[in-house]
């Protein structure tokens, strides 16, 4: 089975957006992380906010958070939402507008790939968001956060002189 694009950049997204659990962070800062294109990820963000895995803030000060905590955001769940088709094959012809297989009405083929695709299911549903953001990965899978920020707003604020009223 192999996952579309879309799917791999919504987990990608939700990985981005979890890593930053105190954070508001952008299209544009996730598209630059990962070298995937900005319209495509608007596309992605658009769908994960319908399924309210994220919550999208516009306009100034605004940005994407998690839609709920990272432990009660399922693998399984991500990936059901986001594919639009789970068929591992088209026995009937209904993608392609074609005839059905020959061999349907007696190949046992589907009923052996519908039963791999269960399982593929079954192992994503024991995962969830929290289980691929363990504290010893993060440092790896996004090594800026282990780095001292450079370039802090909360550094800056402490240095401003405090105005006397």
């Amino acid at each position: 089975m192999r996952l579309t694009l879309h799917t791999d950049y919504a987990l990608r997204t939700l990985l981005y957006i979890g890593a930053r659990p105190t954070v508001r962070v952008s299209i544009r800062e996730i598209a630059e992380a990962y070298g995937i294109s900005e319209n495509h990820l608007v596309k992605v963000v658009h769908r994960l906010g319908q399924g309210r895995f994220i919550t999208t803030v516009r306009g100034r000060g605004g940005g994407l958070t998690l839609g709920r905590p990272a432990q009660d955001i399922g693998v399984g769940e991500v990936v059901r939402f986001t594919e639009d088709d789970m068929m591992l094959v088209d026995c009937e012809g209904r993608a392609t507008g074609s005839r059905a297989c020959v061999l349907s009405p007696s190949c046992r083929l589907r009923g052996v790939l519908g039963e791999a695709l269960s399982a593929f299911l079954a192992v994503l549903d024991h995962y969830t968001l929290a289980d691929l953001l363990q504290p010893a990965d993060l440092a790896r899978l996004f090594p800026e956060l282990a780095e001292p920020p450079s370039n802090n707003i909360e550094k800056k604020l402490i240095s401003l002189p405090l105005q006397q009223g």
